[in-house]
């Protein structure tokens, strides 16, 4: 289990246990929010389009860096895609996509940035929740 300082929230990292390439359990508990998964995905602060293409229409500019998020949760469990979004780094030591839930061992991080995770644990069940829902 890991738990760790987060003075971005005002509160510890929630503990979790990676088992393989997975996190099992939910960091809330609790499921998250589908339509608010996807307005993080579309919000380019949380920078996911700018690597990622995917099921959005509206979207102009998209990226082509990673893999397209269409069908992402016939490809991935939700344990699979939460792994992916707490920590990359973890399957994939050369990725360049950001840890969204680790705040230890990082390197070049603004110092705004520095022992504050991108995302909180609702908003990372928020995602994991709406890319499990792309089944196409």
């Amino acid at each position: 289990m890991l738990a760790l300082a987060c003075p971005a929230w005002g509160q510890e990292l929630r503990p979790y246990m990676i088992s393989g390439d997975s996190i099992q359990d939910s960091l809330t508990g609790v499921p998250g929010d589908p339509t608010r998964g996807r307005a993080l995905v579309l919000d380019r602060t949380n920078t996911c389009i700018l690597c990622h293409s995917g099921p959005f229409p509206e979207e102009k500019f998209q990226g082509d860096l990673a893999p397209n998020l269409a069908g992402s949760g016939s490809r991935w469990t939700v344990g699979q895609l939460r792994l992916r979004l707490v920590d990359a780094s973890r399957l994939n030591p050369g990725t360049i996509m950001p840890s969204y839930y680790k705040v230890d061992g990082l390197e070049r991080v603004a110092a705004n940035w520095r022992g504050k995770p991108i995302l909180t644990a609702e908003q990372i069940e928020d995602i994991v929740t709406y890319l499990a829902s792309l089944r196409d």
